[in-house]
């Protein structure tokens, strides 16, 4: 025999109350005016950070690191590239060769290889090919060219991981496939791997570029004319360091913030006909 269910027409519906909830908004809001007011009732002279914000040395200096960073990333993509298909290889050479590649360049910090590029007429005062070309090497290894190789060649070894993740993450009936039609390897790359692969690349490649905007900061060392470099120089002269640093966090917010959705609208635009996918 059922037993009757109690009647609950009386009871009356109460809203949960999440006071954790509103609890952690009292204390970030309060943490944030407690921020800004340290900001604004300190030394800080804000007329002068609007005053260099758009200086022609500070823009000149984020021209360099957006043309830095694209540059660098390119040839970190194409040697990522040619080492994760290296590493991929059933040839033992080329498996060592990008074994220690990436060993290398991830196993020593950015800044000493940065120092040691710039500094590599110390080991060979000349470079070039024997009986075709030759030059001073301090003339060849400019701040810009030793920046260029220096994260170009650090990020290529990041990047290769990122690749060969992602040509793991295709499955192997795809290589089956292809291989079975008659496709070189190389070929089956291409066509096939490569484009199923890139779903899986794409975001942490995103955040490898947006890395690579803030890491051109360590070029200052080597007397590269990015945005942190523009600012030092003329904090050096006027003493406005903190006005000067801010200008700098700003506008690598700035292109930060412009790249962040562009990434996302590529991360859509690959995640097409996936879960989650558009």
């Amino acid at each position: 025999m059922a037993t009757a269910l109690p009647d609950i027409t009386g009871h009356v519906l109460v809203r949960q109350r999440h006071w954790g909830r509103w609890t952690a908004v009292a204390v970030i809001l309060l943490l944030l005016t407690l921020l800004a007011r340290a900001f604004a009732a300190g030394q800080i002279e804000w007329q002068v950070v609007g005053q260099f914000l758009t200086a022609p040395v500070i823009m000149a200096g984020l021209v360099n690191t957006v043309v830095m960073s694209i540059a660098a990333m390119a040839l970190g993509i194409v040697l990522g590239v040619v080492a994760a298909v290296m590493r991929m290889s059933h040839n033992p050479v080329l498996q060592g060769a990008a074994l220690g590649y990436a060993w290398l360049f991830r196993g020593t910090p950015v800044i000493l290889q940065l120092l040691l590029w710039f500094n590599l007429a110390l080991i060979f005062p000349t470079i070039g090919i024997p009986g075709l070309w030759s030059a001073r090497t301090v003339e060849v290894m400019t701040p810009a060219f030793a920046a260029l190789l220096g994260l170009g060649l650090n990020q290529g070894a990041y990047t290769s991981e990122v690749f060969r993740a992602g040509m793991l993450s295709v499955d192997q009936g795809q290589y089956e496939a292809a291989k079975a039609i008659g496709m070189t390897r190389l070929r089956a790359l291409r066509r096939i791997v490569f484009p199923q692969a890139m779903r899986v690349v794409i975001p942490p490649l995103g955040n490898e570029f947006i890395g690579m905007v803030k890491l051109t900061s360590l070029a200052s060392v080597i007397q590269y004319t990015e945005i942190l470099h523009s600012a030092q120089n003329i904090y050096y002269a006027n003493s406005r360091v903190i006005e000067l640093l801010i200008v700098a966090a700003i506008w690598y917010l700035a292109v930060v913030s412009v790249l962040t959705p562009l990434q996302m609208l590529l991360e859509r635009r690959f995640a097409r006909g996936t879960v989650g996918g558009r």
